[in-house]
């Protein structure tokens, strides 16, 4: 008889419990994606909130959007992340490729290359 909560049945289906120290280490590994997540959402609100004399609008707001856009994506990904390898774990199988680190570099590098030509090509 499986006495795990309904929700986890239905996430975690079959396969067996793993070493609690593994699932705990995942746990700490999606904490620290969603930690990530927070910073890039806050990122985002601070370009929107105080950059108002340092960007035109348009600039100012796509960079916003860019980086509100990468929070969100990181969100979801770290908990698609959490359960994938959860799911590993208890059918022994190897773990999924992480595709949220990739996307983040590339969006981050983006980001990035955006201020870069705005800075040097409308620098006084």
């Amino acid at each position: 008889m499986d006495n795990r909560s309904w929700l986890a049945q239905r996430l975690l289906p079959g396969g067996d419990e793993p070493d609690p120290r593994f699932s705990l280490a995942n746990e700490r590994t999606f904490l620290a994606w969603i930690r990530t997540a927070l910073a890039l959402l806050a990122g985002g609100i601070a370009v929107e909130a105080f950059a108002v004399d340092i960007f035109e609008p348009t600039v100012r707001k796509g960079i916003a959007v860019l980086l509100i856009m990468l929070g969100m994506f990181v969100s979801g990904g770290a908990f698609m992340r959490w359960l994938g390898v959860e799911r590993a774990m208890r059918h022994s199988r190897p773990l999924p490729l992480p595709l949220i680190a990739p996307v983040l570099g590339v969006g981050g590098a983006i980001s990035a290359a955006v201020l870069l030509v705005f800075i040097l090509f409308t620098a006084p």
